[in-house]
């Protein structure tokens, strides 16, 4: 889908709008997709102030990641880091590393939507897997932009609403651990997370992440095992590469006696 935009995009000429109108998409049809997303993500803020409140931070510093970092797993795994009781740059190294991955989206986005500079920084802040699919899934350049204008409006509205709600609910009820509230926001973000594994090789990434974090997670600080989960990546890339050059290396070339053998 990406290609498709970026080919109209090529035929329109820089910043045009595709002359086809074959690839169109009603606007209505844009915004109820993203305001579906928008809304369906943006409530489990409520997890993450639940979360964040339990683990010791302020309703302050609470509101403030929703407000300045605004990416769910980043929030997610900082605050769990600290509540297990991990060193505050350890914890901030695996929030971070879990962001970056949102800079190779803008580098995407930015081709795509092509907004005017003024308005790229503003932009950026919404730059998260939700606005990302969004945007990805739309037929042109101005669907692309209402899609992700309204998934991004729809959701740093509604998460930080519900962070403060979480945050605020989170001190009235007492200690989340006793209701098992300190699990909902590894619950969400699995649930987040799951859809997106759609290929064996990203199953693997994750189950791989998984044993390393569990696995590590007796044996080193709090925040340290995220960090060493990430290792599953390169590692299930490393073997995926190699199996793919063997399979190549195997296969018989053309004019050889067993390709010529295969052919009778």
């Amino acid at each position: 889908m990406a290609e498709q935009i970026a080919s109209q995009d090529i035929r329109a000429g820089a910043g045009g709008e595709p002359d086809s109108d074959a690839g169109e998409k009603p606007d209505s049809a844009v915004v109820r997709d993203a305001l579906g997303v928008g809304v369906a993500v943006g409530l489990s803020g409520f997890a993450f102030g639940v979360t964040s409140a339990g683990g010791g931070l302020t309703l302050l510093q609470t509101c403030a990641l929703s407000l300045l970092v605004f990416t769910g797993a980043s929030q997610f795994a900082l605050v769990g880091a600290l509540a297990a009781g991990g060193n505050p740059l350890t914890a901030a190294a695996g929030a971070f590393f879990l962001g970056v991955r949102n800079t190779f989206y803008g580098l995407r986005l930015s081709q795509l939507l092509a907004l005017p500079r003024a308005v790229r920084p503003f932009a950026a802040q919404w730059v998260i897997d939700e606005t990302t699919a969004v945007t990805l899934a739309q037929p042109t350049r101005r669907a692309a932009r209402i899609g992700f204008t309204v998934t991004g409006l729809t959701l740093y509205l509604l998460w930080n609403l519900t962070t403060l709600l979480g945050a605020l609910g989170a001190k009235a009820i007492g200690d989340t651990d006793t209701w098992g509230l300190d699990a909902a926001g590894p619950a969400v973000f699995l649930a987040l997370l799951a859809p997106m594994l759609t290929t064996t090789t990203e199953r693997a990434v994750a189950a791989l992440a998984v044993l390393l974090g569990l696995g590590l997670l007796p044996v080193l600080p709090a925040g340290v095992p995220v960090l060493a989960a990430a290792l599953a990546a390169p590692i299930a890339l490393y073997v995926e590469g190699r199996r793919q050059g063997g399979a190549r290396n195997g296969a018989p070339e053309e004019g050889s006696c067993d390709a010529q053998e295969e052919d009778r």
